[in-house]
């Protein structure tokens, strides 16, 4: 029987982002994903996006799914969201491997970010990034998922869940990557979470910018192999 290999995709992402890796990682794991609220053509939640939100989204696919403790590949916010999961519910979770996951949330950094998610200035500036989110959600779903995001960020900015001190209490096997020519997340406030981490790792993945379709897919699957088999 193959373990178990759950793919979280990040902000604005969709489980099609994985598509070119789980073709060849379902060889050797049976893999698991699915689409965060409000991503990927589902609904956005009649509650507010929040990460406390995602983050029982992963721990009750885990558990519906029957998971037991999941080893987790985390991009970007799914790298978040499986450490929050972690330290909620640290039965559900066996190891994480995250990439490009931004650890350093403060109102300065979430206003930087959310400069960027207007759907007018994409719509002017990223003419291409704009018809990618509307593949990815529905011509009509993307643009309200842009504020949910922007309010998902400010809300992380007012108060981080992932901080030097909480993550003390994962004593799970972690592995943290970081590209670096990522200017979205700095090596340095990965280094400062992984210090804190009980039982982690740290690899700086060379030319690798943020975002996952730009990443070496033959790196990446070897680090997914590398660390998913210890």
């Amino acid at each position: 029987m193959k373990p178990a290999l759950l793919l979280l995709h990040g902000a604005l992402g969709a489980v099609q982002h994985f598509d070119s890796i789980a073709s060849v990682l379902e060889d050797q794991y049976e893999i698991h994903r699915f689409n965060l609220h409000g991503h990927g053509g589902t609904p956005l939640p009649d509650a507010p996006l929040r990460m406390e939100l995602l983050t029982d989204q992963l721990i009750q696919y885990i558990r519906d799914n029957d998971l037991g403790a999941a080893a987790i590949f985390g991009y970007s916010m799914g790298g978040y969201i499986a450490m929050q999961a972690a330290i909620q519910a640290p039965e559900t979770v066996s190891r994480i491997l995250t990439l490009g996951t931004k650890f350093d949330w403060s109102p300065e950094t979430a206003a930087k970010e959310a400069r960027q998610l207007n759907a007018g200035f994409l719509r002017e500036k990223a003419p291409a990034f704009v018809n990618q989110l509307a593949e990815l959600h529905g011509s009509e779903a993307w643009e309200p998922l842009l504020p949910a995001t922007v309010e998902l960020m400010e809300a992380l900015g007012r108060q981080p869940l992932l901080t030097p001190e909480t993550v003390t209490t994962v004593n799970i096997p972690v592995r943290l990557m970081v590209g670096d020519r990522d200017h979205m997340v700095s090596i340095e406030e990965t280094l400062g979470i992984f210090r804190s981490l009980p039982n982690g790792s740290m690899v700086v993945l060379p030319e690798t910018k943020h975002p996952i379709e730009k990443v070496n897919k033959a790196v990446l699957i070897w680090e997914i192999r590398s660390f998913m088999t210890l």
